[in-house]
């Protein structure tokens, strides 16, 4: 029988009730906790980077949080009515929203993973706002029995680990953990939660492993611990999610929805993206098309815009040029410029994109499809 369990290390001990390896959801959230609130509430990170991150992108997007007092945990984003900003612990965002306390948040896809447990309740919005990455990885030490264990398959193997002694594992992730680790074939683990820094559990002798975020790996191998192969649980980054029952059941909250994501799309897909302008001398449209296309760099989002430029000559007038529109990723601005003039472009002109906006987002259909709307 697989010894999958968990001890407590200076933290309440009600702690040890999110482990269990089986699957325990919040079911007993099963309806709406404030079904006459009429307020729309969106969770956001209330410290730290993360949080600083979310306003900034918010910011870009043309939904700037308007906080009165700083030391208040409510607020309001002006462009989106009836909408309620609360500032909360990440992991406090994905259980309100699995109570139906908040409607709407934005976290890391690792608090969402951990804390949402699968629930159906829970549903990933944007899966890549493109800031806040990590990823949540299992860490050896260099040294002793482990200085030539470099796989997940090989700590598995390794014969130190029995029912009377298993791999000891420090981590936060009491859920992620011991799914992991059941899913990669180590029967033999206790999981202990501890406060601080986890990278000093080993050195410490209170720990065998860690499972902890890992951002450059630095911290880890200053620490003489290493990552494994097969080892990373999850890539993460900022995502932004929503209660099912509340886009279903409350007023408001899908469209509010739809708005935040389109306004997240245009922006996202706009980064790094330049508007180029350039006038061309030629016969048609059709033929400075012809050789715009002809340079593999100059295609565009889906191809260039071409238009007459009028011209007064001798009281005629006449289109002796044509003004070309195209947009440019930032990695291939200057070989596209060289092209642009290699084949008659001139007084070419540059300015970054702000947002794209597409007829219609791919992930507001999917969304659609999963609410079964």
């Amino acid at each position: 029988m697989a010894a999958i369990m968990l001890t407590t290390m200076n933290i309440p001990l009600h702690t040890s009730v999110w482990v269990n390896s089986r699957r325990k959801s919040w079911c007993c959230y099963a309806s709406l906790s404030q079904p006459d609130r009429k307020e729309i509430r969106l969770g956001l990170p209330s410290k730290g980077r993360m949080s600083a991150d979310t306003l900034e992108l918010l910011k870009n997007c043309q939904l700037s949080v308007k906080q009165v007092n700083p030391r208040q945990y409510v607020a309001e984003i002006p462009q989106l009515s009836n909408l309620e900003v609360w500032f909360q612990r990440p992991k406090d965002i994905t259980r309100k929203l699995l109570s139906g306390d908040l409607d709407l948040g934005i976290v890391g896809l690792d608090t969402f993973s951990e804390h949402g447990q699968g629930s159906e309740d829970l549903i990933i919005v944007h899966e890549a706002l493109e800031y806040g990455d990590c990823r949540l990885s299992l860490a050896i030490p260099q040294y002793g029995i482990f200085e030539n264990v470099n796989s997940v398959d090989e700590l598995a193997k390794m014969p130190q680990w029995t029912e009377e002694k298993p791999l000891r594992v420090a981590t936060g992730f009491t859920y992620l953990g011991p799914k992991f680790m059941k899913e990669n074939g180590l029967k033999h683990v206790t999981f202990s939660t501890a406060d601080g820094a986890l990278e000093a559990a080993p050195a410490m002798g209170i720990a065998d492993a860690i499972l902890d975020l890992v951002s450059s790996g630095t911290t880890l191998r200053e620490n003489n611990l290493k990552e494994i192969k097969g080892g990373v649980v999850l890539e993460s980054q900022a995502v932004f999610i929503a209660s099912r029952k509340s886009m279903i059941q409350r007023k408001g909250v899908l469209e509010t929805t739809h708005e935040m994501l389109e306004r997240l799309e245009a922006h996202l897909r706009a980064i790094g993206q330049f508007t180029v302008t350039a006038n061309m001398r030629g016969s048609s449209a059709e033929e400075v098309a012809e050789r715009i296309l002809s340079q593999p760099s100059l295609m565009g989002l889906q191809g260039p815009t071409v238009s007459p430029v009028f011209c007064k000559h001798d009281g005629k007038v006449t289109a002796d040029y044509y003004a070309i529109v195209i947009c440019v990723p930032q990695k291939a601005l200057y070989k596209s410029i060289q092209q642009l003039r290699a084949i008659g472009g001139s007084g070419v002109l540059i300015s970054p994109l702000t947002y794209i906006f597409d007829e219609e987002t791919p992930r507001w259909r999917q969304l659609l499809s999963k609410l079964g709307l």
